[in-house]
C-alpha cells in the first residue's frame, strides 16, 4: 500500500525543495501503473494512474468500479467507468498492484494463467 499525501509542515524550505522532487520522482514512477483505491463509501476503483493534483484528486483511465464485498472482487461483476475522476477527500487507500498481477485482472486466486 502506498499513500501519495505527505505533512510537508516540518520541513524547512530547502528540505521540502529537495522532498518535493523526491515525491515528484516516485509519483511519476507510478504513471501508467495499475492502481486499486478504495473510497470512503466502500467502492474500489481499480483502473491506470494517469495524474494527480494538489488537492490529492486522482484520475484512473480503464477504470473499474467494484462494490463493497464481504470477501474478494470475485463476488461480482465489475461496472466499467473509463476514465474516472475520485475526489482526493472521498480516498481512504491507494495500493498498486505488482507488475505480475496487470493483466491477470478477472482471474480468481487459484487460477494458474
Amino acid at each position: 500500500s502506498i499513500s501519495f499525501i505527505e505533512d510537508f509542515s516540518d520541513f524547512g524550505r530547502g528540505e521540502l525543495s529537495s522532498y518535493s522532487s523526491t515525491a515528484r520522482q516516485k509519483l511519476e514512477s507510478l504513471l501508467n501503473k495499475n492502481m486499486r483505491i478504495r473510497m470512503t463509501d466502500g467502492r474500489t476503483l481499480v483502473g491506470l494512474f494517469l495524474c494527480t493534483d494538489r488537492d490529492c484528486n486522482v484520475i484512473l483511465g480503464s477504470a473499474q468500479e467494484f462494490l463493497k464485498s464481504s470477501d474478494s472482487f470475485s463476488q461480482g461483476e465489475p461496472r466499467v467507468l473509463g476514465l474516472a475522476m475520485i475526489p482526493g477527500h472521498h480516498v481512504v487507500s491507494i495500493e498498486v498492484e505488482s507488475d505480475s498481477l496487470v493483466g491477470t485482472q478477472g482471474f480468481s486466486q487459484g487460477s494458474s494463467h
